[in-house]
């Protein structure tokens, strides 16, 4: 049973990289099986899917308060995509709304008053963190005019949580995110299992290099792990061996840069072919401490890299199979999974075939839609 009209929101573009890519993904799903109705987005970057079904807010309102700090900029623009997506679904054309926490809370409610059967996308855990104690709100009732008003733009956690129970149905990406549910006494029927795909033709192998290369993926900031890397690799001093640092570097990890900074580091910064680094390297180290399911794990995994991360990014490596899972923080663990893959080559290529071999497998996008139709068909039973 698939829907007839889908309604999809989502406080990202179609088509990019990144969530974006995510997006547009999801909409192939919808616009192959003939049933997407409408999606609103903040851009369209493709071509495939018609841009008659896609409502662009490129041009919204809120941009008269850009200049705004960030939570409060963006939780205006959450809020009004989501107030666009509940007078859509208002008209009574659509029969399963599909968004993503934080954007979606007046839609929801308009949802259920409307019999609509919902689905929700966790990007990374619960709110709570998993936590069994509530964390408390800051109360705003002494706040005035326009501060209040200005306050009144952020997401705050309560609005988190009633997307949760408004729900039908919850996608998580990872079995550590859909642990931060399950502690809260979420029943296993209202979790949905939905890891992320990766394009296997543009993520492939490539020749390793006669140099040991480590390589990190992804935005240089302390919630990935970064300055942990950096005291590890610090560490070692390893000989005929360089890292290679693949993201934009926020000013919290330049601290780190300069105190455990070598000659052997190569800081590339953002790139837009990522593909071109990770077939060019040996490793891939990403010791994140928070994730839902990071997207580069797929990505390293499909260019044959062994990897060093940690259970909190992801399913995508398997402990002694297609890599070393550590725990958050534990420089002393990344610095001996290093070691041993510096040493082991054999281990290496083992780790990589197997790498390669799990992500084509269960992990590509046509992996991704089919689960995801699977998702739509529930969603729409509990609805009847």
């Amino acid at each position: 049973m698939v829907p007839r009209h889908l309604l999809y929101s989502i406080f990202a573009r179609i088509g990019g990289s990144g969530l974006d890519t995510d997006a547009f993904e999801t909409l192939r799903a919808s616009y192959r099986g003939g049933f997407l109705g409408k999606a609103i987005a903040y851009d369209n970057r493709q071509k495939e899917i018609p841009a008659s079904l896609i409502h662009s807010l490129r041009w919204h309102p809120v941009r008269l308060i850009s200049f705004f700090d960030r939570p409060y900029y963006y939780g205006a623009k959450k809020k009004y995509l989501d107030w666009i997506a509940s007078r859509q679904l208002a008209t009574g054309r659509y029969d399963l709304f599909h968004s993503w926490s934080g954007d979606c809370l007046r839609s929801l409610r308009v949802a259920k008053q409307r019999h609509i059967p919902s689905i929700v996308e966790i990007p990374t855990w619960h709110r709570d963190g998993g936590k069994v104690k509530i964390l408390r709100q800051e109360s705003t009732s002494n706040v005035r005019g326009f501060q209040k008003w200005k306050a009144g733009l952020l997401l705050e956690r309560n609005r988190f949580v009633e997307e949760y129970k408004l729900a039908d149905l919850l996608l998580v990406l990872s079995q550590t995110a859909t642990d931060t549910f399950r502690v809260r006494g979420f029943p296993e029927e209202k979790l949905f299992y939905l890891p992320r795909g990766v394009d296997v033709e543009r993520f492939k192998p490539g020749r390793r290099p006669a140099k040991f290369r480590a390589v990190f993926s992804g935005a240089l900031i302390k919630r990935k792990g970064i300055h942990h890397l950096l005291e590890a690799w610090h560490r070692l001093n390893l000989t005929e061996a360089e890292l290679w640092l693949v993201g934009s570097v926020h000013d919290e990890a330049k601290p780190y840069l300069k105190q455990f900074w070598h000659d052997n580091i190569r800081v590339v910064g953002f790139v837009r072919d990522p593909e071109n680094y990770l077939s060019q390297s040996t490793v891939h180290i990403f010791p994140s401490q928070w994730e839902g399911s990071a997207k580069v794990t797929y990505e390293a995994a499909a260019c044959a890299l062994p990897q060093i991360t940690t259970r909190e990014a992801g399913d995508v490596v398997r402990d002694g199979v297609e890599g070393i899972i550590v725990r958050p923080r534990e420089v002393d663990a990344i610095t001996a999974a290093l070691d041993h893959l510096y040493r082991h080559p054999e281990v290496v290529e083992r780790m990589g075939s197997a790498a390669r071999r799990r992500v084509v497998e269960n992990f590509t996008w046509d992996h991704f839609r089919t689960r995801l139709l699977d998702a739509y068909e529930i969603a729409m039973r509990k609805a009847t």
